[in-house]
């Protein structure tokens, strides 16, 4: 959380002539000390700051600045807010919105009444996610191990790892790090994980890769999937695939043509067409579905 403090002080000072450290301090919920820290963070990263003791003095950007604080359009700002809500929409805690009125309450030339993008990043898990992201975040910024039970296709494990990234990816949210038990970099869905708790146990930061996010790398594509849909699924098709995803065959369905990663993922997404699709290819996948359709029909028998 210390980027979105570095960036909440710096708001703060491009529409303030002058602060003080303990105002700062009581504003963003830290120390003097940290705030003096970030103070030295900005100076490195370029922005001329300079302070003043005794009475009126305090914490400032240096007067030849002033030019560039115009830098923050409204529509800047607007882009800036539209961020902060969708991190407060898997917040733990209410630091965000509190950052969000901090930087409205100095920018309110900047800021208009219409806010045109909002964006919800919990899906429907929010109860259960923002406590994980909250303590995964503590975790990360403490450098402290994590625990957690993971549920895998593979089975169960307990886990301890490393954390570095929180990762909203694929419509979903993971943690990567340094898995103690796979001696390796892994990237865990929060939602398959149960049990978070971070441990007191602390960890030197390693060299971390930045983690390959592609959908190739995380999930090869080795199957090619050949089916026909019912027409009535076509607006399935096109949200997941895009309207140029099919061709329309002779007797009016639509015939998909997909590369697909995983085959038993492949089966539980076609059985959600019912008898709206008919595959036909891979023939392994059309073996899967009689099977599975035959062990159905025993178990409804009665």
């Amino acid at each position: 959380m210390k980027i979105d403090r570095l960036i909440g002080i710096l708001s703060v000072l491009l529409q303030k002539e002058k602060i003080t450290a303990p105002e700062l301090a009581a504003c963003f919920e830290v120390s003097r000390r940290t705030i003096n820290r970030d103070i030295e963070d900005l100076c490195r990263a370029g922005i001329p700051i300079q302070t003043s003791q005794g009475s009126g003095g305090g914490i400032s950007i240096m007067e030849g600045y002033r030019m560039d604080r115009t830098i923050l359009t409204s529509k800047d700002m607007q882009v800036i807010l539209a961020g902060l809500r969708s991190l407060d929409s898997v917040s733990g805690s209410s630091y965000y919105g509190q950052l969000m009125e901090k930087i409205q309450t100095g920018s309110s030339n900047l800021v208009s009444g219409r806010d045109s993008i909002l964006i919800d990043l919990s899906s429907w898990y929010k109860g259960s996610l923002a406590p994980k992201i909250e303590v995964i975040q503590d975790a990360i910024e403490n450098r402290n191990h994590l625990k957690f039970k993971y549920y895998a296709p593979s089975g169960e494990s307990k886990r301890t790892i490393e954390p570095y990234y929180i990762i909203y990816k694929w419509t979903s949210w993971y943690v990567y790090g340094w898995c103690l038990k796979r001696k390796d970099f892994r990237l865990f869905k929060l939602n398959r994980m149960d049990k978070v708790a971070r441990t007191e146990d602390t960890f030197i930061c390693r060299n971390v890769p930045q983690p390959e996010l592609s959908a190739e790398s995380a999930q090869p594509r080795e199957i090619i999937l050949k089916a026909l849909f019912a027409p009535d699924m076509k607006w399935r098709l096109v949200e997941e695939f895009g309207p140029d995803c099919y061709e329309v065959a002779e007797d009016g369905r639509l015939l998909l043509e997909e590369e697909y990663y995983e085959l038993e993922n492949m089966i539980m997404w076609l059985l959600t067409f019912g008898d709206k699709v008919e595959v036909l290819e891979p023939q392994v996948a059309r073996e899967r579905l009689r099977d599975l359709a035959d062990a159905m029909r025993k178990m409804y028998k009665d």
